[in-house]
Parts: C-alpha cells; sequence; structure tokens
C-alpha cells in the first residue's frame, strides 16, 4: 500500500479498535435492506421455476448458474471504473439501482423463458457492479489487523436482510394464496429503499475518515488483469476459483431437502432462514478468529463445513438430523468464507486497485460457478440425485485439497508502494 494509508491505518487502529466506523455500519444498512428485497425473490424461485412454470432440474441449473455466472465482465468493468475515477459510491449505487428494477422485470416476464432470463441477467449485472466498490469502501475503511471484524459486522448486517427476506416471501406467499407477482412488486419497493439509505448515509471515497484521497488508478484496460501479477493475490485467485467450480448453488441443496423429506411446497421459502441464522450468528467471531489466526483457516474450514453438508445429503435418509445438519454447515460455510475471502485478498492488493482486484477475484468465482450449476443440474437430470452428490463430494474434496497447497501462509503483510 501506499506510505500514506499505512500510516493512516495505524492511526484509526488506535482510535477504533474495538469499534466499526460509521461507513461500514452505513453500508451494512444498505444490505440489510437490500438482501430483504433479493432474497425475497431467491427463496421463491427455485419453487417458481420448477414447480410453477415446470421447468427441468437441467432447465432450472443453467438458469442458476446465469443467476450467478453471468456477471463476469460487469464486475471487472464495475471495479476499473470505481478504481479510475474514485467513485465508489456512484458506481455502486447504480449496481443497486438496477437490481432493484430488476425486479419490475421478473413482474412483466409473465412466465417468458427469455424474459425471466434477462430479469436475472440484470439482477446479477446489479449485483456484480455494486460488489467489488463496496466490499472496496469496507476495506478503506478498516485497518488492516481488523478487517476481518469490518467484513464480519457488515455480512452479519447483509444476513439479517437474509433472514427477512424469505419471512417476508412466506408471509406474501400464504396471505395472497401463492400470488408471486405481489413478491416481486414489494421486492421491487424494498429495493428501492436500499438506493435511497445509499444515496443518503453512505459516504463517497473522498469522505472516508480512514484514508486520504488515492490517485486514479492507471486506465489501460489491459490492466483489468494486472492483480494476478501478484504471486500472492493469483493463489488466493486460483484456490477461490477451484473451490467456486465445485459448488453447486444454495437452490440445488433446499430442492433436495424438499423432495427428500418432502414438505409442503409452502414451508420452502423458510428453508435459507436456517442457514441465514447460523450465518447471522458466527459472522463476526468467524471475522474476529480470521484477524487473530489469519484468514487462511477459517476459509478452508468453511469449505469443510459445505462438503460435509453434500455428504449429509448423499448419505442421510430423511428425518430432523438432515435438515439441520444442511442448514447449520451452510451457514459455517458463508460464515466462514464469504468476507473472510475479501479480508485475506485485501492486504495484498494495493489501495489504488482495491476494488478492481476484489472485482477480478468475485469474477473468478462467478465464472466457474456457472458450469458447477449447469453441471450438477446435467447429472441430476441423467443420472438421479445420489449420484450428481457423490460426484459434487469428489469434486469438493479435490478443489479444497488444491486449496490447501495453494492458499499462501502466513499471510503478507500490507507492503508500501
Amino acid at each position: 500500500m501506499y506510505l500514506a494509508t499505512t500510516d493512516a491505518a495505524a492511526t484509526a487502529t488506535r482510535v477504533t479498535r474495538g469499534r466499526v466506523g460509521g461507513p461500514v455500519l452505513a453500508l451494512g444498512a444498505v444490505s440489510l435492506v437490500t438482501d430483504i428485497s433479493s432474497e425475497m425473490v431467491t427463496a421463491v424461485l427455485p419453487l417458481y421455476f420448477v414447480l410453477q412454470l415446470g421447468l427441468s432440474p437441467l432447465q432450472f441449473g443453467f438458469l442458476d448458474g446465469l443467476y450467478n455466472g453471468v456477471t463476469a465482465l460487469v464486475r471487472l468493468l464495475g471495479g476499473h471504473a470505481a478504481d479510475r475515477g474514485g467513485r465508489h459510491k456512484l458506481v455502486a449505487g447504480s449496481g443497486y439501482a438496477l437490481s432493484a428494477l430488476s425486479r419490475l422485470g421478473l413482474l412483466l416476464a409473465g412466465g417468458g423463458t427469455v424474459g425471466i432470463g434477462a430479469s436475472l441477467a440484470a439482477d446479477r449485472i446489479g449485483k456484480g457492479v455494486r460488489t467489488a466498490p463496496r466490499d472496496a469502501l469496507i476495506s478503506l475503511s478498516a485497518p488492516p489487523d481488523a478487517l476481518g471484524r469490518a467484513f464480519g459486522v457488515h455480512r452479519a448486517m447483509d444476513t439479517t436482510g437474509a433472514l427477512l427476506g424469505p419471512l417476508a416471501a412466506f408471509a406474501l406467499l400464504w396471505l395472497t394464496a401463492d400470488a408471486y407477482d405481489a413478491v416481486f412488486v414489494v421486492s421491487f419497493c424494498v429495493g428501492l429503499l436500499g438506493v435511497l439509505l445509499l444515496i443518503a448515509f453512505v459516504p463517497g471515497r473522498s469522505a472516508l475518515p480512514l484514508l486520504p484521497p488515492i490517485p486514479p488508478a492507471p486506465g489501460p484496460r489491459v490492466r483489468l488483469l494486472a492483480p494476478l501479477r501478484d504471486p500472492a493475490f493469483r493463489r488466493i485467485f486460483t484456490a477461490a476459483a477451484l473451490l467456486g467450480a465445485a459448488t453447486i448453488g444454495d437452490a440445488f441443496l433446499y430442492l433436495l431437502l424438499q423432495r427428500r423429506l418432502d414438505f409442503a411446497v409452502s414451508w420452502f421459502p423458510l428453508l435459507p432462514l436456517g442457514a441465514a441464522a447460523v450465518y447471522l450468528l458466527l459472522a463476526v467471531p468467524a471475522g474476529r478468529l480470521g484477524d487473530r489466526i489469519g484468514r487462511r483457516v477459517p476459509f478452508l474450514c468453511g469449505h469443510a463445513a459445505l462438503l460435509t453438508a453434500y455428504l449429509l445429503l448423499a448419505a442421510t435418509g430423511t428425518g430432523p438430523v438432515l435438515l439441520v445438519g444442511v442448514l447449520v454447515l451452510l451457514g459455517v460455510f458463508y460464515a466462514a468464507t464469504d468476507g473472510v475471502l475479501m479480508a485475506l485478498a485485501g492486504p495484498v492488493l494495493p489501495a489504488a486497485r482495491r476494488a478492481s482486484g476484489m472485482a477480478l477475484l468475485q469474477t473468478g468465482q462467478a465464472l466457474c460457478r456457472l458450469p458447477a450449476a449447469a453441471g450438477f443440474g446435467a447429472a441430476w437430470t441423467l443420472w438421479g440425485t445420489r449420484t450428481a452428490l457423490i460426484a459434487a463430494v469428489v469434486a469438493l474434496a479435490a478443489a479444497l485439497t488444491a486449496a490447501v497447497v495453494l492458499l499462501p501462509r502466513p499471510e503478507r503483510q500490507p507492503t508500501r508502494g
């Protein structure tokens, strides 16, 4: 990092130790409201696609892959635009607004696959545009030795929205006799509120209390991949990409639980609540643990928890052990990996390229999750759930073994320059 950055971080460490700064809390509030909006839709999409529209698991796999992987180029451009002009708030706000508008697209699609796909693409483009600038703002608002706690607090607030979103969807479906249009309308209104909160309460890059203004990053497009020249970041990127390629997606896990346990579909939107509750409880402790012992360990342990969830689905019959076990392990996975990965990568990225580097890391995961979702959907359709799950277990175990070797140890401290 730049010398001024290091000095400012040291000063902020003395002043804010044990506390999280206002920018992080403001961004957490925006994410909380936005996640209520997005999770209202996410909670009902598997039912809407598979049960109401009659899509096969293979078709749903391709749409789910689109939902997670279409943002590749947009993530890079969003991070690059934020760094180049120092417009982190403006770029992030554009992404939040596009995601909110995509809910209206779902409403207008009327069940048409093309319209639904376009709406999902718009939502994911919005998420791709906003995620890297938002995470860069968080990273630039906390001292390096407190990044885990800062991301943990933000992710805990974000997950509170993930808890409330499915509850709101469940209540709306119950009150309106499964009227999915009502869910889409309310989701749009809540998403718009998140945009207004961002405008009103999140400071711009120049107003951050921790760091002085950073010179704009160089402009040539070829430098979009510049962070990969750093050996430490390259190893983190490769490990995250391999693990992403072995992650089948939450929606498939919830569909498998519903089919295995055969409960009423009206309860389906509540499934994410179990995982979100665990995530909420463990996000801050996992971040603090990463600050103390190194972020590599919780990141690997989180993927080990996900591997255990796959094994449970493949080996366990029915009953509460399967339901509680999968949801708890899924929550542990997100608590130990989501914010921890950003905190792991942040110190090895120079401040002027922070958003671009994080966008590149997120892009690698998103691109790899696209074939993972489509591949699992194809395996389920062709060979059945058990064989598909066994293949997922083998793939994730191999990726986890590679990540143990690849992730740098110990983590590199921030440097000058």
